[in-house]
């Protein structure tokens, strides 16, 4: 199966090569058979690599230590599920894992634009398989996952400790997802470059695209915060890490893009700055897996010395260039044929906002790279750490939280005075009477009542809209209140869904400013039956039991927690130690949580009679409300990807004309 999954490789790449000069060949020879011949290779492709991808699969199924990847990364006693997710675990199978995920994806944009697009499909086949042809080499050439041992070990090396989670079957592929599925918009971007056809159409045909790759992202990026919250011990959810980073970014600039597009629909403007935002959104996804394989960063999440840097270092500039030509030839098409009407319009406030999130993503680089900047100029690593992030980006966030918030207040093209006034008067009273509340109840400093202010005040302008909305589709309909809500999203997915996302947005930033502001944490050691005091509990250090399992040895201890004279909870944070006693070792957190607060419990070290022992504690209030808010942010993502009939309609006139004048 391994010579097979090799073969396959081998054959994906000359067929990908075909695909390509097929395609353009048979573009300009207006050859519609070359071009049919091109989009089947695409198929070929997408075949070889499953093929590929489930040899790997086998091997580790099968515990083929022979080849390298498998022992480096699998081991006879690792669990099947651990197993199955170490194939896109390490360097090589995540580059395969990409390359597979594309190549479906290529598949799938030729198969739903079988009758539209016609003059696009040509030069997006030929991006993606370009694209695709960039990771094929790597993994064929560079870093192939079947490379072979000269011997054949007993065991393999097993997994990282940290990696035996179930977040490891979920967490890298929603990312990988996200990060691929950012290439379809962008070769829809440069077909249209390319091809001169640059009204709304690659955008409209690529908006589910883009929010499924966003979504996606958004997943990833959630269940990786989870992960390191339960998993790595250390009392968070998020260290402004590296790799972090590189998913947050492309993220980022992929919202300031989906709210950009909605101008260039709407006014036909910022042509230029919509095909720069897609650019950005895919060469960040590029950026993301550069930096954890060049081994120029270091980051739990990284891959360590690698020889691909170069590789991905070449692609983004060659890449960054030929767009930067493209535009510039083609810039008498991007010129916009409207201009803002007024500062305080929709419009603008979607600008502000893509400018805020630029200046975010901007930021979140600039700390990102800075240690390789300074290494290379003054050959000392100078690191950057939370509080410069933490610094930057708290304001920016603030203000897109505000902008959130006023923008449904605002109409498109100018809002006058009065309306504006109307409209803020009760969410501003709502926000100004809980900050009252929030002061007189002791929130005093300036960031957290400042945020949680907004905050009120966002929650106050999405909820009226909801209420304005059924209450006008009751008033027409006559439907109940219920049934008029449910239709009222059913209806206006776009904008309703868009608001439910907004909500989730909330209460992820409600989650972060309480269990960030208000975070009380102690290291301390305790002897049993000893106890100390945090926040309104107390922790009562019980005892310390050793027991072994298949893989490893597990040191736990005992927590009682009271608050008042009532015991609440027993918590049993642990160590375990992996490979005997000189093995890797993990720390096993212990959480209770409710909607107010998570009682988190780390064990950081121990007597070996188990007298005494060290430990972690945190209170983190709120926290739960980032997971819920996450959940709404989910639901109103899948809301607005839901089926329009009205924007079908559209889109099948423009194709429909599309189709006579290149008939004709």
């Amino acid at each position: 199966m391994v010579d097979i999954g090799y073969f396959s490789l081998l054959v994906a790449v000359m067929a990908s090569i075909y695909s390509i000069v097929a395609v353009i060949i048979g573009a300009r020879l207006k050859n519609r058979e070359l071009i049919s011949s091109s989009y089947k290779a695409v198929y070929v492709v997408a075949g070889l690599l499953t093929i590929a991808i489930s040899a790997l699969l086998y091997a580790f199924l099968t515990d083929d230590f022979q080849v390298a990847y498998v022992a480096g990364n699998s081991s006879r006693d690792l669990h099947w599920t651990y197993t199955v997710s170490a194939v896109w675990g390490g360097q090589e199978g995540s580059l395969l894992f990409w390359a597979w995920l594309l190549s479906v994806f290529s598949m799938i944009v030729l198969l739903t634009n079988r009758r539209q697009n016609r003059a696009l499909m040509p030069s997006v086949t030929a991006i993606m398989m370009g694209v695709l042809l960039f990771f094929l080499v790597l993994v064929t050439f560079v870093t192939s996952p079947f490379a072979r041992l000269g011997y054949i070990p007993v065991d393999g090396q097993g997994m990282n400790p940290l990696l035996q989670n179930p977040g490891m079957l979920f967490h890298p592929p929603t990312l990988l997802i996200g990060y691929v599925g950012f290439t379809v918009p962008f070769a829809f971007a440069m077909a249209a470059l390319i091809t001169g056809q640059l009204g709304d159409i690659w955008i409209r045909s690529t908006r589910r695209w883009t929010i499924f790759s966003w979504f996606f992202l958004a997943v990833g990026i959630i269940l990786g915060a989870r992960w390191a919250y339960v998993e790595l011990g250390w009392g968070g959810y998020w260290a402004w890490d590296p790799v972090e980073n590189a998913s947050l970014m492309p993220w980022l600039a992929g919202t300031a893009y989906l709210h950009s597009v909605m101008i260039q629909e709407r006014k036909n403007m910022l042509k230029v700055w919509n095909v720069v935002l897609i650019l950005m959104t895919f060469l960040l996804s590029i950026f993301g897996t550069f930096i954890t394989r060049s081994g120029l960063i270091s980051s739990v999440h990284s891959f360590g010395q690698s020889a691909l840097g170069p590789f991905f270092l070449a692609f983004i500039v060659v890449t960054l260039l030929a767009v930067i030509i493209l535009i510039s030839n083609r810039m008498t098409y991007l010129k916009s044929t409207n201009e803002l009407d007024s500062l305080i319009s929709r419009e603008s406030s979607f600008l502000f906002n893509n400018l805020l999130l630029v200046g975010a993503t901007f930021a979140i680089f600039l700390g990102t790279i800075f240690p390789m900047l300074s290494e290379a100029v003054t050959h000392t690593k100078m690191t950057v750490g939370p509080p410069f992030f933490n610094k930057v980006n708290v304001p920016i966030g603030l203000a897109l939280l505000f902008l959130t918030g006023l923008c449904p207040l605002i109409a498109w093209r100018r809002t006058s005075g009065r309306n504006l006034k109307r409209n803020l008067l009760l969410p501003f009273l709502i926000a100004v009477a809980g900050s009252i509340g929030m002061y007189a109840a002791g929130v005093r400093e300036g960031v957290p009542l400042t945020s949680f202010s907004i905050l009120l005040f966002v929650f106050a302008t999405i909820v009226i809209e909801f209420v304005r909305g059924t209450r006008a589709r009751r008033k027409m309909s006559g439907e109940s209140s219920i049934v008029a809500f449910f239709r009222l999203i059913l209806r206006n997915k776009r904008r309703y869904g868009g608001y439910i996302v907004h909500i989730g947005i909330v209460l992820i930033f409600f989650g972060i400013t309480g269990s960030t502001a208000f975070k009380v944490e102690k290291e301390i050691n305790l002897s049993k039956g000893e106890s100390v005091e945090l926040g309104d509990y107390t922790f009562t250090y019980e005892n310390l039991a050793r027991y072994p399992t298949a893989t490893k040895e597990v040191v736990s201890a005992t927590l009682k927690i009271d608050k008042g004279n009532g015991r609440l909870v027993t918590l049993n944070p642990a160590i375990e130690v992996h490979g005997g006693p000189d093995g890797q070792t993990s720390s096993e957190v212990a959480i209770k949580s409710n909607l107010k607060e998570d009682l988190y419990a780390i064990l950081a070290g121990y007597e070996q009679d188990g007298t005494s022992a060290t430990f972690k504690l945190v209170i983190l209030p709120l926290v739960a409300w980032i997971w819920i808010g996450s959940l709404m942010l989910f639901a109103g993502t899948i809301v607005v990807m839901l089926p329009d009939r009205r924007e079908k309609k559209r889109l099948e006139v423009k194709y429909s004309r599309e189709v006579f004048a290149d008939e004709s």
